[in-house]
This record gives C-alpha cells, sequence and structure tokens, in this order.
C-alpha cells in the first residue's frame, strides 16, 4: 500500500491539526480500535468508511475525549489532548462535532443555541455573538427561522443548525459522526450541501459517513477501517476505482450491488 503523497511533500514540515499515534480503545474484550496512526492536516477533508462495528464512530468521538482511549496519543494542532479539567475544555472548543442526533437544546430558539458556547465558553459578548450565529445560520440557509424551537424545523433544518453551532466556536477541526443518517432521503443533501460547501471554504473536517458521493466529490483522503484498523487510505479516485484490499473490494462489491 502506498503512502500518502502528501507526507513526502513539502507540507509535511507543517503540524498536522490532528495527529493520533498508536491509539488502542477497548470496550471490555473488545478491542475497538487497534494501533491507529493518522494525521489530518490543515485544510484537509477526510471521510471514513468501513462497515458498521468497524470503529468508524469511536476514533471520531476520541479526537475531542468523548470517548477515552487505553494508550496512545491524540494532538490537536500540536497539544496532546489532556484526560479533563479545564485544559481539555479549551482543546475541545478547537474541535467542533456534528453527531447523528441533533443535541439542540430543545427550550432554547434557533439563535440561542448557535450563541450559547461563545458567550459561555468563549466570553463573547450578547451581542457579537448574535451578530456571528446570524451569519452563520445565513451561511447553512436557515437565519429565517432563528425564533422558532428545534422541534419547529426539519431534521435537515435542525442538522443544519447544530452545523452552525459548531461553526460558532470557530473550531480548528470539524467532526461529523454519521450527519445524516437519521435524515430522511429528501434532506439529506441539504446537509451534505452545507458540507461540501465547507470543504470548499477550506475546513478542516473528518466526516463519518455512509455517504459515498459525499465522499467521492469532497474528501481529500479516504480511510477505510475495518475490525478496528485502517486498513487504506488512499485518494477517492482510488479507492473507488481500484481499491487495494480484500475488505475494501468486498465493502465496495456490497454497495455497489444493493
Amino acid at each position: 500500500m502506498s503512502t500518502n503523497s502528501h507526507e513526502s511533500s513539502a507540507g509535511s514540515t507543517l503540524t498536522p491539526i490532528v495527529k493520533l499515534s498508536d491509539v488502542n480503545k477497548h470496550y471490555g474484550p473488545l478491542h475497538v480500535l487497534q494501533n491507529i496512526n493518522l494525521e489530518v492536516s490543515k485544510g484537509e477533508v477526510v471521510v471514513v468508511l468501513g462497515p458498521s462495528g468497524s470503529g468508524k464512530s469511536t476514533l471520531c468521538r476520541t479526537i475531542n475525549r468523548l470517548e477515552t482511549i487505553d494508550d496512545g496519543t491524540i494532538q490537536i494542532d500540536g497539544e496532546v489532548l489532556p484526560d479533563e479539567g479545564k485544559a481539555l475544555a479549551n482543546l475541545r472548543a478547537d474541535v467542533g462535532m456534528v453527531f447523528q442526533s441533533f443535541n439542540l437544546f430543545a427550550h432554547k430558539s434557533i439563535l440561542e443555541n448557535v450563541t450559547l458556547g461563545p458567550i459561555k465558553v468563549k466570553g463573547m459578548k450578547k451581542a457579537e455573538a448574535e451578530t456571528l450565529a446570524m451569519s452563520l445560520l445565513e451561511r447553512v440557509g436557515v437565519a429565517n427561522q432563528k425564533d422558532k424551537l428545534p422541534a419547529q424545523l426539519s431534521g435537515g433544518q435542525q442538522q443544519r443548525v447544530a452545523i452552525a453551532r459548531a461553526l460558532a466556536m470557530r473550531p480548528k477541526v470539524m467532526l461529523f459522526d454519521e450527519p445524516t443518517s437519521a435524515l430522511d432521503p429528501e434532506m439529506i443533501n441539504e446537509v451534505l450541501d452545507t458540507m461540501i460547501g465547507l470543504a470548499k471554504e477550506g475546513m478542516t473536517m473528518i466526516v463519518v459517513t455512509h455517504e459515498m458521493g459525499f465522499a467521492r466529490k469532497a474528501a481529500d483522503r479516504v480511510i477505510f477501517m475495518a475490525d478496528g484498523q485502517i486498513v487504506e487510505e488512499a485518494t477517492p479516485e482510488q479507492f473507488f476505482t481500484n481499491p487495494q484490499s480484500a475488505r475494501a473490494k468486498d465493502f465496495l462489491g456490497k454497495l455497489i450491488t444493493n
């Protein structure tokens, strides 16, 4: 398997935004992450693919310590993720996360959902936070819903609000864990289009998804996981047209026949 071409280029002197070194994670006897080594550069879009139970979501959730790791290190912009405390909260603020479920505060308006983090965590003044929030809600196409409660919005709109909320913290990297899997088919594209827009603007993104079209269109690199290991990494073009491993060929073969 060839290593990434960009590792040997001049860019290799730059500190990766995210770096996982020999990361292991067990759930009881289950070894869900096995010696994971991964570097993600600034502005890179990495899509993580693989069958259910391959460790994709766990990998995503360890990057901002929602899941602890047994050993190894995770660095965000050159700093090792602490285990807990204020230092972890500060570093975690650099990592935006969008989940399968929208996790919006049900009793707060859309605008309040987006301003809460900047005011409480970053100490931003309310007026400034609202200006920022409105520009982000505009960007994801739901500014006209600012006074509504989450339950009054469609799933696709709620997920776009969740993206705006994560962006309001001005993160260095955005993690997406199956962001469209809870959505109706007609809503999936509006969320993916928002994500493609972010990718084009240069946001560093790690995306766990089943959406192969998004992987082809937006990814700089595809990581394929199986049984807790990174089995293959390649450009989307290489991965989809000429996968190297039997596991990847099997995975893609099942997608095509379904």
